[in-house]
């Protein structure tokens, strides 16, 4: 492939990649403003609202850690999840059977699980670090 048209196309997808984040980060940012706007009209913060606005600041800080190293976190999307199974117990808890619980917390036993796992992947098997310029064939090629 040409180095043209390959250095056009990865310019073309980081841009669709920027305008993709500005997107989230705004529609995120527009989600925090009609949530506190809402404790605003009630006269009041319940946990469920402060767990929300604690589920936005995630994925905020998921963009921020994107633009600044420019690889996706994998572990933050797991942590959004524990947060929101956390949310949905804490909430819903009342109506919930005894296996329903017991379902959501074993959702959150084994999202934690996957965090410690892929954690241990990365201290014990670090990636190999390379620019964007280099081909990701390592064959040789």
């Amino acid at each position: 492939m040409p180095t043209t048209v390959r250095t056009a196309g990865l310019r073309s997808l980081k841009l669709m990649e920027y305008a993709a984040l500005a997107t989230i980060a705004v529609a995120t940012g527009i989600a925090i403003i009609q949530e506190v706007l809402v404790m605003v009209e009630r006269l009041e913060v319940r946990l469920a609202d402060l767990l929300l606005l604690f589920i936005y600041l995630e994925v905020l800080a998921m963009v921020g850690v994107y633009l600044r190293s420019g690889q996706l976190p994998v572990r933050m999307p797991i942590y959004i999840a524990i947060v929101a199974l956390a949310r949905y117990l804490i909430l819903d808890m009342k109506g919930m059977d005894f296996w329903q619980v017991v379902g959501v917390t074993l959702g959150v036993l084994l999202l934690a699980i996957a965090v410690l796992v892929i954690r241990y992947g990365h201290v014990r098997f670090p990636y190999e670090s390379y620019s964007a310029d280099e081909p990701t064939d390592r064959r040789g090629g």
